[in-house]
């Protein structure tokens, strides 16, 4: 699986980037047809603190899915746009399997 890291206004450290694709690495667990990922971070000019976002796009063989967050932190962002595309996987699974 390819991951393609994209940071907007900012620029991302290792550790991040390495945070992001351990996390993106383990969604291959739950679907074995996802072919990359796409990674946008960006930081929002608002003066709110949440202005982290995080955007993923798996690209899967079939047909892509998208997750978008905004928190507090890129970590927590990170977190919660995997959890959604988590619960895509498995609604798209369960779809596949009633067929």
């Amino acid at each position: 699986m390819t991951i393609k890291i994209q940071s907007v206004h900012f620029d991302a450290d290792q550790k991040l980037l390495d945070f992001i694709e351990e996390k993106v690495t383990k969604l291959s667990v739950f679907e074995d047809s996802i072919l990359g990922a796409e990674v946008i971070l960006r930081l929002d000019k608002n003066q709110n603190s949440e202005n982290k976002l995080s955007e993923i796009r798996l690209i899967i063989s079939g047909s892509d899915l998208f997750a978008k967050k905004q928190c507090k932190s890129f970590e927590e962002a990170i977190d919660q746009t995997i959890e959604a595309l988590k619960r895509q996987l498995f609604r798209q699974k369960g779809k596949k399997t009633s067929r």
